[in-house]
């Protein structure tokens, strides 16, 4: 990249809406927990929940369907009643509680019952706040710009889905590294650092 394309890249990126860089961060931050929570579920369900292999991918994927299904209450949510803003803010923080009781759900000491309570109440909650989620950051940034920022607009998309993929791609690659080379809580694996990280 040439000097002049960094300079114009900067001066590009003050002209940018300050809010947006904190949405940049939050869909990094959703997304690395999201995938690195899918990363391992699977191994999770089998040996700590005892499911068998196909029980556990049809729970796998029934928590996948949900996620996916619920953006559409979400968009209502956001467009009918609350406004955007209000359910980014209000999801985002649901979901930090979704994978808190995952992690709780997590550790191995706990009597199992008291575990699946948390561990399948924390998968609900992620569910549902991915619905309101999910819908939302993309319109919202877009929100921001000024008609006249049509190109730092267009610009601004392509860090977003950056932001998307990079943080997607880090949680595949580094939870199972933490899950497996961490041990805590007295168990050979750590899932509550996977989940809660």
């Amino acid at each position: 990249m040439a000097m002049s394309d960094r300079k114009g890249l900067l001066a590009s990126l003050r002209t940018y809406p300050p809010g947006v860089f904190f949405m940049l961060g939050n869909e990094f931050c959703e997304r690395f927990s999201f995938y690195g929570m899918r990363a391992v579920l699977m191994l999770y369900l089998i040996t700590e929940h005892h499911f068998s292999e196909n029980r556990a991918s049809l729970f796998y994927h029934s928590f996948v369907a949900c996620a996916y299904i619920a953006p559409l209450f979400g968009s209502i949510a956001a467009d009918n009643y609350f406004g955007r803003f209000r359910v980014i803010l209000w999801m985002s923080a649901v979901y930090v509680i979704g994978h808190l009781l995952l992690s709780i759900g997590a550790i191995p000491q706990l009597d199992q019952s008291f575990r699946s309570i948390f561990d399948f109440g924390g998968l609900a909650v992620i569910a549902l706040a991915t619905g309101g989620i999910k819908p939302c950051v993309s319109a919202f940034a877009a929100d921001q710009f000024e008609e006249k920022q049509e190109n730092e607009r267009n610009q601004f998309f392509s860090f977003f889905y950056f932001a998307i993929n990079a943080g997607s791609l880090l949680a595949i690659l580094l939870t199972p590294i933490l899950r497996g080379r961490v041990k805590c809580f007295g168990s050979e694996y750590c899932f509550p650092l996977a989940f809660g990280k």
